[in-house]
């Protein structure tokens, strides 16, 4: 049986695929599953030395967007006007799924569309912000 996630209609299939930054918790990727969406955390796919902008070039080439707390990755974005990869920024200090969970699946599906073409999502306990790639 197919996960669906909170908001969809039966059947419908969610298949955004997210990286989970090192400094998140692994508890994201079975949270992100059971609502359908693909999750892998860096540590099972790349080294724990790894840089910011190797992690930036995975998720591109593999077609994900970066769940983070590490505010470089939008300066990252900034500087090089990159249209990709999406990522999603929690400012907050607990970022457990428990507390953000809710939050990050509104985003998810709210702007699923900007998300897959590229977009810089802000999320903090009362409200996001969302801006679209290119950042000129």
């Amino acid at each position: 049986m197919e996960n669906e996630r909170a908001g969809a209609t039966p059947g419908e299939r969610v298949n955004l695929a997210v990286l989970v930054d090192m400094n998140l918790s692994p508890d994201w990727i079975a949270f992100l599953q059971q609502f359908g969406h693909a999750a892998t955390h860096w540590t099972a796919v790349g080294s724990a030395a790894a840089l910011d902008p190797e992690i930036a070039d995975w998720a591109r080439n593999n077609t994900h967007i970066i769940l983070t707390q590490d505010l470089d990755f939008g300066a990252i974005l900034a500087q090089t006007h990159a249209t990709g990869p999406s990522v999603i920024i929690l400012r907050c200090e607990d970022t457990f799924p428990g507390t953000m969970g809710p939050p990050v699946l509104t985003v998810l599906r709210q702007y699923e569309t900007e998300l897959r073409d590229g977009a810089l999502v802000v999320i903090d306990v009362a409200r996001h912000r969302v801006r679209l790639l290119p950042i000129v």
